[in-house]
C-alpha cells in the first residue's frame, strides 16, 4: 500500500443508525472532501472545529446534510490531516459518500490502515495500537478498562524502565571494551549480576502476569458435567442468570451440549451444559455423552456436579475417577434439601442450590481462584494480555538467563554483550521499535476497515 495516499472508509458499524461517520486521512483530505461537499461559504478548515455542509452528487443534487470536522496534522488520530463527515446513518447515503470520495481521488482504506498510520507516524506505539483493537472488540466493562489503560500506554510505561536498565548495563560493558586501553575499569562480575537481577525479576513478573492477563480477552470455557438429573441445566441457567436450558424432572432431558457466553468478574466465560453421563443403549443419548466428553476435554475447567440429596452412586464415583487428572471442581447441588450424599473419601465440595441461589457467589469465587490463583491485576498495572508480548518476553528471559550463565563462567564481555542485545531485541519488538513488516501486516489485518 502507498502510505502517502489519502484514504477513506466508513468508521461506524454497517447498518442503519441515527448517524454514520466517513473518515478521510492523508495530505489531500481537505481538497478531496471539498469536491463532493458544498459549504454555504468557503470552508475555513479550522483545526478541531466543525462546519455544516451538503453532500452532493456529480450532478449537484443534494443527497444529505452533513457535519464536517477537521483535525490538522500532527494533532489528529493518524498524525495526518483528517476529515470526518457525519451523515445520517442510512447505508445508501454512507456508501454514496465513500464512493464520491473515491471518485474524487481517495483510496479505500485497508483493514487497520488508520491505526497503522498512527503507529508509523509516531502517534502511538505498537502495544497501544493492539490495545485499540482490543478496546473495540471488548464485550465486558473490565475488558474495556484494561484495554483503555493499554491505549494510554500502561504496557509501554512498564517496559520503559526495564529497557533503560538494560541499556545502561550494555553501555557500561561497551565503554569498558572501547576504552580498556585508557585504564577505565571493566565492570566486575558481581556488579553485572547486581544489575541483571532487577531486570530478570521485572521480566519474570510480566510473564507471570500473562497467566491471568490472557483470560481478560481470551476468556475461558467452563463445562458443567455429571450424571443425569443432578441439576446441571439448573446450575447452567443460574450461572447464566436466565432460563436458557430446558429443565425437567426427567433424567436425560439434555441430549446435546448447550453453550452460552456470560461474564464472570468481567471475564468472558463460555458455559457448556453437557448431557448427563451414563451407560446407555439409546443412540441419540450415546452421541450426547460423547459430545460431553469432548466438551470436558476442551474446557479450561469442568464443574463436576453431584446431587447432595441422594446417596453417592457408582456413576458419580466412576465419573469422578475418570476426570481426576483434569482436576474438576466438585459442586454439590441441591444443598437446600436434606443431605444424603456420603462419599467414601473426604472431598472438597462447593455446596450450592441452583433453585434458591445459595452458594452461587462462593462458586464463582472458587472458579476464579482455580483459573487465576494470583487474582487479576489492576488495569493500570500494565499486565500482559497478549500472547505475542508474552512469547517475546519469554525470549528476553531466556537471553537474560544466558547472560547470567556467561558471567558465572567468566565468558568475555564481548560475548556477554551478544546475550544482552538478544534480550533487548524482544523488548523492542513488543513496543514496535524493531518489528518486521510481516508482523505488522498480521497485526493490523485483524482490525476493522474503518479503524
Amino acid at each position: 500500500m502507498n502510505l502517502r495516499d489519502t484514504i477513506v472508509a466508513l468508521s461506524t458499524p454497517l447498518g442503519r443508525g441515527g448517524l454514520g461517520i466517513v473518515r478521510l486521512s492523508g495530505p489531500e483530505a481537505r481538497e478531496i472532501a471539498a469536491r463532493f461537499l458544498h459549504f454555504s461559504e468557503a470552508p475555513a478548515w479550522r483545526p478541531w472545529s466543525s462546519q455544516l455542509a451538503s453532500l452532493i452528487g456529480e450532478d449537484g443534487a443534494v443527497v444529505d446534510q452533513a457535519v464536517v470536522a477537521f483535525f490538522a496534522s500532527p494533532r489528529s488520530y493518524t498524525a495526518e490531516d483528517v476529515v470526518e463527515i457525519s451523515c445520517h446513518g442510512a447505508p445508501v447515503v454512507l456508501r454514496f459518500a465513500v464512493e464520491r470520495a473515491i471518485r474524487s481521488g481517495a483510496r479505500l482504506a485497508t483493514p487497520g490502515e488508520f491505526t497503522l498510520r498512527a503507529y508509523l507516524n509516531g502517534r502511538i506505539d505498537l502495544p497501544q495500537a493492539e490495545a485499540i483493537r482490543e478496546l473495540i472488540d471488548a464485550t465486558t466493562l473490565y475488558q474495556a478498562r484494561v484495554a483503555a489503560q493499554q491505549v494510554e500506554g500502561s504496557v509501554s510505561r512498564r517496559l520503559r524502565p526495564l529497557k533503560n536498565q538494560l541499556l545502561e548495563l550494555i553501555a557500561l560493558l561497551e565503554a569498558g571494551i572501547d576504552f580498556a586501553e585508557d585504564d577505565i575499569s571493566v565492570a566486575a562480575p558481581a556488579e553485572i549480576l547486581r544489575r541483571l537481577g532487577p531486570i530478570e525479576n521485572d521480566v519474570a513478573a510480566l510473564i507471570h502476569s500473562f497467566q491471568s492477563g490472557r483470560l481478560v480477552f481470551e476468556g475461558l470455557t467452563l463445562a458443567i458435567a455429571g450424571r443425569p438429573n443432578v441439576g446441571k441445566s439448573s446450575l447452567f441457567n443460574r450461572l447464566l442468570e436466565r432460563d436458557r436450558a430446558i429443565v425437567t424432572g426427567t433424567p436425560g432431558t439434555t441430549r446435546d451440549t448447550v453453550s452460552e457466553t456470560t461474564s464472570l468478574a468481567g471475564i468472558p466465560v463460555k458455559l457448556i451444559d453437557t448431557a448427563g453421563i451414563r451407560e446407555t443403549t439409546d443412540l441419540v443419548e450415546t452421541l450426547g455423552v460423547e459430545r460431553s466428553h469432548a466438551a470436558m476435554a476442551e474446557a479450561d475447567l469442568t464443574l463436576l456436579v453431584v446431587d447432595l440429596s441422594e446417596p453417592e452412586t457408582q456413576e458419580d464415583r466412576a465419573l469422578r475417577e475418570k476426570l481426576r487428572t483434569r482436576q474438576p471442581l466438585l459442586v454439590g447441588n441441591k444443598c437446600d434439601l436434606p443431605a444424603r450424599f456420603e462419599p467414601r473419601e473426604s472431598l472438597e465440595c462447593v455446596r450450592v442450590s441452583a433453585v434458591t441461589g445459595d452458594g452461587i457467589d462462593a462458586l464463582r469465587e472458587q472458579i476464579l481462584a482455580r483459573l487465576a490463583p494470583t487474582g487479576f491485576a489492576d488495569p493500570e498495572s500494565g499486565s500482559i494480555t497478549s500472547l505475542r508480548h508474552a512469547t517475546l518476553l519469554e525470549g528476553c528471559s531466556d537471553a537474560l538467563a544466558n547472560a547470567r550463565r556467561a558471567v558465572d563462567f567468566g565468558i568475555p564481555h564481548e560475548m556477554l554483550l551478544l546475550d544482552l542485545y538478544a534480550a533487548l531485541q524482544p523488548i523492542d519488538a513488543v513496543t514496535g521499535a524493531t518489528t518486521a513488516d510481516d508482523i505488522l501486516n498480521r497485526i493490523f489485518s485483524t482490525f476493522c476497515i474503518g479503524k
